[in-house]
């Protein structure tokens, strides 16, 4: 999939024409859209073509649950086309936006929803919607770790095979790791028959492989209670953003990063301000954005100085002091 243009005025126009839409609007299924239902699904493809001879797959996997589902309808109602845009600011020409649903598979009646990877705006708005935002049905966690077995096994990326260039998963979400992904509920729900259940360390490995992959947690507080979970996982790969509005442009950032479409987080603020986000705006993403940032070697902190000494005679210093 992922054939046809983008349009950026028509997806503006889409999104903002929705004026005041409530959620159950916009996100009229009241169950699992059969298309989007994940069993039996073998591939879901990102590829190139001539309209988009250099494609990236780009995965947004959204909680789904009621403390969550705020982010699925910003997206429908106004930031994706601010994602889309700051994607094709810093370069990136070709993305394919594949959307996910994430519930609890011990609960809900759709735990996980797979739409395509698409790279019209009326395309992506269309798998978008036909989400079912379930809300929740307790008994445990979301099953974060699902999204990751089905991206890591069932999806095929021409940026990856042809191009050796990792696609982006972005999951969205508020509660710890579950410890494994469960057999069964593999078995039942995608339809893999697997012979033991796996581990969450080894099916995020066996992601990253393909994907960069992020964790998104949407404000500060939540972040509190599930961050530490998840950076024993992930390190800074956990983003603790200040509000779920700057969900999008903390996506797009990570990837501007990534892909050295700018130099520095610093530079990274500065064209969200020129691209006519606030002040304020601009500077939460920057702090959200800032750990793995550093990480990168991209903060703006310049390097520590290094002048050379006469080196040792025996053991002793390295012959560098700072």
């Amino acid at each position: 999939m992922g054939y046809g243009r983008y349009s950026h005025d028509a997806h503006v126009a889409l999104t903002t024409g929705r004026g005041g839409a409530a959620a159950d609007e916009l996100f009229q299924q009241r169950g699992c859209h059969e298309l989007m239902d994940p069993y039996g699904v073998q591939m879901r493809e990102s590829r190139d073509s001539e309209d988009h001879p250099e494609s990236l797959g780009i995965v947004f996997a959204l909680d789904v649950s009621g403390s969550m589902g705020e982010i699925p309808e910003k997206l429908a109602t106004r930031t994706l086309p601010d994602f889309m845009q700051a994607m094709l600011d810093a370069g990136i020409e070709h993305p394919q936006v594949l959307f996910m649903g994430i519930g609890n598979a011990a609960g809900d009646a759709a735990p996980l929803q797979i739409g395509q990877f698409e790279s019209t705006e009326k395309l992506m708005d269309q798998w978008l919607t036909w989400l079912f935002l379930e809300g929740g049905g307790g008994g445990g966690n979301e099953s974060y770790e699902l999204a990751m077995y089905f991206a890591a096994r069932h999806t095929e990326m021409d940026c990856l095979r042809k191009r050796h260039r990792r696609g982006y998963l972005f999951i969205t979400g508020d509660e710890p790791p579950n410890p494994v992904v469960s057999r069964s509920q593999v078995q039942r729900l995608i339809g893999d028959e697997l012979n033991n259940d796996i581990p969450i360390g080894d099916i995020i490995e066996e992601t990253q492989r393909s994907f960069e992959l992020f964790y998104l947690i949407p404000d500060p507080e939540r972040g509190q209670q599930v961050g530490r979970d998840w950076r024993d996982l992930l390190g800074e790969r956990v983003i603790v953003l200040e509000s779920p509005d700057d969900t999008s442009y903390a996506a797009a950032g990570l990837v501007s990063l990534l892909e050295e479409a700018v130099p520095s987080l610093e530079a990274l603020v500065a064209r969200l301000r020129t691209a006519g986000v606030t002040d304020q705006q601009a500077a939460r993403v920057g702090k959200a954005l800032t750990g793995f940032a550093a990480a990168l070697g991209r903060d703006g902190t310049p390097p520590p100085a290094l002048s050379p000494t006469d080196p040792p005679d025996e053991d002793g210093t390295s012959g560098y002091e700072r």
